[in-house]
């Protein structure tokens, strides 16, 4: 039986944010017999060739930044080269960009807090074959494809909304406050604005109030 290839995971980092980029660079040089930064990009313009000319093993990459979407990054590395192993990074934990990531063709959806060894595990998994998801969200999106499957919807979800957005709105409902909810969630409080502000679109409100009063008028929550 041939044995396991030992050069390191070649990896593209993508991301808007320099600091960011810098931080992963400094995460995974501590891994580095295992995983090499060969290149990286901030945004997506030139992310392509970047892509195309280095030829990593997985590209690392935000899966939303300013003017552009990892997606459709995605979508056009991947039209060039279906055999390229895209992973998807993220601070949203909502199955909505976990699920349209994978409809996407990548090959992973991870969220930023992933701790150093946990994402060295997951890019080798990754390069290995393997589709990598956070955990607690692959349990979430299993829980939601079989509620879809056997049409027992969660309130609201004939209106658009994710699973996550009936659970920020049934808080709201209750008079909880942004930071009261990111701590029930254990999320942060501009994941909480970032959910809200899809709730307001789906519900076409404006506010929270209005938001409120269409729950209950509609018979989303009592």
């Amino acid at each position: 039986m041939a044995s396991p290839d030992p050069r390191p995971v070649r990896v593209v980092l993508i991301d808007d944010q320099e600091m960011v980029v810098e931080g992963l660079k400094a995460m995974l040089s501590a891994f580095r017999t295992r995983v090499r930064v060969v290149g990286h990009c901030i945004g997506t313009d030139g992310a392509v060739e970047i892509i195309t000319g280095l030829a990593p093993d997985v590209v690392l990459c935000d899966v939303r930044m300013r003017g552009t979407s990892g997606l459709d990054l995605c979508r056009r590395v991947l039209e060039r080269d279906p055999g390229r192993r895209f992973v998807l990074l993220s601070v949203y934990d909502d199955e909505q960009y976990l699920f349209q990531a994978l409809r996407a063709g990548a090959s992973g959806y991870l969220l930023k807090n992933i701790g150093g060894n946990d994402l060295v595990r997951q890019i080798e998994s990754a390069h290995g074959g393997t589709t990598v998801i956070d955990p607690d969200m692959a349990a979430r999106a299993v829980d939601t494809a079989a509620r879809m499957q056997s049409d027992e919807f969660w309130p609201g979800s004939r209106h658009g909304l994710t699973q996550r957005e009936s659970e920020i709105l049934s808080f709201m409902v209750d008079g909880l406050s942004n930071r009261a909810i990111a701590g029930r969630l254990v999320i942060s409080d501009e994941t909480v604005k970032s959910h809200l502000r899809a709730i307001y679109r789906k519900l076409d409100v404006g506010d929270r109030t209005s938001a409120v009063a269409t729950a209950l008028r509609e018979g989303i929550f009592r």
